[in-house]
């Protein structure tokens, strides 16, 4: 009597995918979910700085944790590429470290702290310091897609607005900003105009990354899971903050140099005895 399979086992998801012949789904996407998101993408790409719809899914990640831009990842990740993960700039927070556990898990692609050995970078927050080059791909989190939600509430009067490029109520905000508190409200996810025309949400990035997104040689795509809509701008976009002509946008104002690498050109955040980088990487290459 021969031994075969135990038939008391219930089959894997690999097992299934294999028997019937069809490609393992990783992470609650499956390849009609990654088609429709690639298929978003290029859209996205072709119009820079237009809300693209996608079919969002669930993912086994918490609310606000970044699902657009997890979608994003896993539709594009292939098993030779190299990914890194960031929060805030730092590879080692839980959110980075959970993100890159199930990214590089199910796609069975390694994964980095070096930003230059990485092809695609997702991150929460922040721009890299060390400029990407044209192969690289960098993937941002966006939780409000929408940079008209503050002063059009209507997402219908909003898309309206879009349609044909009236930002008026956005300029009307910033000047009473100016007129009350001498700058914009603003302090992370202030607008921009893509290609002087569409105007655009970046991401809760600081002013410090808006002022650097103009012309990159790399693309960057932004996916905002729970509003189901993706935007991207490809390489070498015309990309201008929301300001006056003479009242230009300012980065924010940081303390003393890093206590680490000494570097004062950096984006700095407070740390317990003075100010240090917040791109840990970027930090550390740069220490003596």
């Amino acid at each position: 009597m021969t031994t075969g399979p135990s038939t008391d086992q219930p089959a894997t998801v690999a097992q299934l995918a294999r028997r019937h012949g069809r490609p393992e789904a990783y992470a609650y996407l499956d390849e009609d979910s990654k088609r429709n998101v690639r298929r978003a993408i290029l859209k996205a790409l072709a119009i820079p700085g237009w809300q693209v719809p996608f079919a969002s899914r669930e993912m086994p990640v918490a609310r606000g944790w970044g699902s657009g831009g997890l979608q994003v990842t896993l539709s594009l990740v292939g098993p030779t590429d190299v990914v890194k993960v960031i929060d805030q700039g730092d590879d080692h927070s839980a959110n980075a470290a959970g993100m890159r556990a199930l990214i590089t898990t199910t796609a069975q692609c390694a994964a980095t702290t070096s930003t230059a050995d990485a092809t695609l970078i997702q991150s929460r927050h922040r721009i890299p310091e060390v400029p990407l080059r044209p192969d690289q791909t960098l993937v941002l989190q966006v939780p409000h897609p929408e940079p008209l939600r503050r002063v059009v509430p209507d997402e219908v009067a909003a898309l309206g607005h879009h349609s044909v490029g009236d930002y008026t109520p956005a300029w009307l905000d910033l000047y009473d900003a100016h007129a009350r508190s001498g700058g914009p409200r603003t302090a992370a996810d202030h607008p921009v105009l893509v290609n002087d025309s569409r105007l655009m949400s970046p991401s809760p990035i600081p002013r410090y990354d808006v002022l650097r997104l103009d012309g990159l040689p790399h693309p960057i795509l932004l996916g905002a899971g729970r509003r189901a809509r993706l935007t991207a701008l490809p390489p070498y976009t015309r990309v201008r903050p929301l300001a006056f002509d003479d009242a230009a946008l300012q980065a924010e104002r940081s303390g003393g140099p890093c206590q680490r690498c000494d570097s004062a050109t950096s984006y700095r955040v407070p740390a317990e005895n003075g100010w240090v980088c917040s791109d840990v990487d970027a930090c550390q290459a740069a220490m003596p």
